[in-house]
């Protein structure tokens, strides 16, 4: 938590929160999966890791996580903890590289990306050039999964997708909502 904390000091436009989301957020990120289809799962700015861990218990044997972290020291953390987790790749990188990423390790597409990544607090040209490389990462079937502590980013998100779920989690400090999106129909570039 201290860690966490240190880092928002250093970072607050890329960390985006005082300290790791909870385990009730967690969960709740974790309900649009279908664990028994999923082949591939990136997650965006892991952080601590606590999104990671759930995937970990959850994810089935055949299911690949490619973990995308900017942050040095967060990076650093989950590479040594994760490390001997089969098929669990720990990427020092950017979301906007995503699509580099995939075919490295053998996918052309993500079946789902979960983010904690703070979109209210990021750069908007850096907000549209990850939530393009997502549009493409997803193809038509994958799922984007966000959270957010507001509402503001809604209208934002649906330039990109089209909202299949939102999901409101109290138990968090502060309450948060689980935004769960897909390609529009046709759509992997917002850009032409």
């Amino acid at each position: 938590m201290f860690q966490f904390f240190m880092q928002f000091l250093k970072h607050p436009k890329t960390i985006g929160a005082v300290a790791p989301s909870g385990r009730a957020l967690a969960e709740k990120m974790m309900e649009p999966v279908s664990f028994a289809r999923a082949r591939c799962i990136v997650e965006y700015g892991p952080g601590t890791g606590s999104f990671t861990r759930e995937l970990l218990r959850r994810r089935r044997a055949h299911t690949t996580l490619l973990i995308i972290e900017q942050n040095e020291v967060f990076y650093q953390k989950l590479r040594k903890e994760l490390e001997g987790e089969q098929d669990v790749y720990v990427i020092h990188g950017s979301a906007e590289q995503v699509n580099a990423y995939l075919p490295a390790y053998g996918f052309e597409t993500a079946d789902y990306i979960l983010s904690g990544l703070p979109f209210t607090s990021l750069p908007k040209a850096v907000s549209e050039r990850i939530l393009e490389a997502t549009q493409k990462a997803l193809g038509e079937k994958g799922r984007f999964i966000t959270f957010q502590y507001s509402l503001a980013k809604q209208s934002f998100f649906q330039e990109y997708f089209t909202f299949t779920g939102r999901l409101l989690e109290f138990k968090n400090i502060p309450p948060a909502y689980v935004m769960v999106m897909k390609n529009k129909t046709g759509v992997f570039s917002k850009k032409k």
